[in-house]
């Protein structure tokens, strides 16, 4: 298992940046300053480093560069996360040693698609597996896409995340509150209703027969299940 350390003093952000890694088979330890930061990089060793920029006691870029010349942790990716976005900011952050940068706010899909690309591109870093199929349905991960029968099915974003949930854990049997907090997010309120609408769009898209459907399952009372 791949191990993530998320710098990150937005208490909300670094938890559902972390919600969401463990979700794609992570282990992940955070920290809520720079100094925090060097201490647990020193003792967890992680794969991959989140590190924002604005952060008390020792400032993300400060904490790059010692990261860069320390010969130990030197190879380490990172990706930096920033509300400032001139091509300025971007310029210092990469030359300090970033191998991404991501300017906030920014959707969780987008921060996936950064960490699998850094990941790739680590020598010697397992990759996150990029397709998911189930007989003729291919989900491009990286990409972002649907295909049906090799024919493109466009998704929203919403609509994309909540099958990523449901084809990852086919067979499972996955609640209305689970599917909120994994797809909506813990601090967004969400009408549990908009679960079944959007499970009643992606039906459209992916069944052969959508008033009888078999790939998605309701389990009345309880959720949805992905069969397949």
């Amino acid at each position: 298992m791949s191990k993530v350390l998320i710098v990150e003093d937005e208490e909300t952000l670094a938890r559902n940046l972390a919600d969401k890694l463990r979700g794609e088979g992570f282990a992940v330890t955070t920290a809520g300053d720079g100094e925090e930061g060097l201490e647990k990089l020193r003792d967890e060793h992680p794969d991959l480093i989140i590190l924002d920029i604005m952060l008390p006691k020792l400032d993300g870029l400060s904490l790059c560069r010692l990261i860069r010349r320390d010969a130990g942790m030197a190879h380490i990716p990172i990706i930096m996360l920033t509300a400032r976005g001139t091509e300025v900011d971007k310029i210092v952050g990469l030359e300090s040693g970033a191998d991404d940068y991501v300017v906030k706010p920014f959707g969780l899909g987008e921060f996936l698609a950064r960490v699998r690309a850094v990941m790739r591109r680590a020598p010697g870093r397992p990759a996150m597996q990029d397709e998911l199929v189930s007989d003729d349905l291919r989900l491009s991960l990286t990409g972002r896409r649907l295909f049906k029968n090799d024919t493109e099915a466009k998704l929203s974003n919403k609509e994309f995340d909540l099958l990523v949930e449901l084809m990852r854990n086919r067979g499972v049997v996955l609640s209305r509150d689970l599917l909120l907090t994994k797809v909506w997010g813990y601090d967004y309120y969400v009408d549990k209703r908009t679960v079944d609408v959007h499970i009643r769009w992606l039906r459209e898209k992916i069944e052969d027969d959508p008033s009888t459907p078999k790939r998605i399952v309701t389990v009345r009372g309880v959720g949805y299940r992905f069969e397949g």
